[in-house]
């Protein structure tokens, strides 16, 4: 028992998914922010476009 214990410790295998799990999770929280900002930019361009399509924008 003593021995798992020691080894359970000493192991720095998990610690490799741990930070690997960090940089994703930041890369997701990065993506989403983009596309929040750009989602709304892109949506109002869209807008424009159907407008003129329809005649509306003159």
């Amino acid at each position: 028992m003593k021995d798992w214990i020691r080894n359970l410790w000493n192991d720095e295998e998990g610690a490799s998914a741990i930070e690997y799990a960090l940089i994703a999770a930041l890369i997701a929280v990065a993506i989403v922010t983009v596309a929040g900002l750009v989602g709304d930019d892109l949506v109002e361009v869209f807008e424009d476009i159907r407008d003129g399509l329809a005649g509306g924008g003159e």
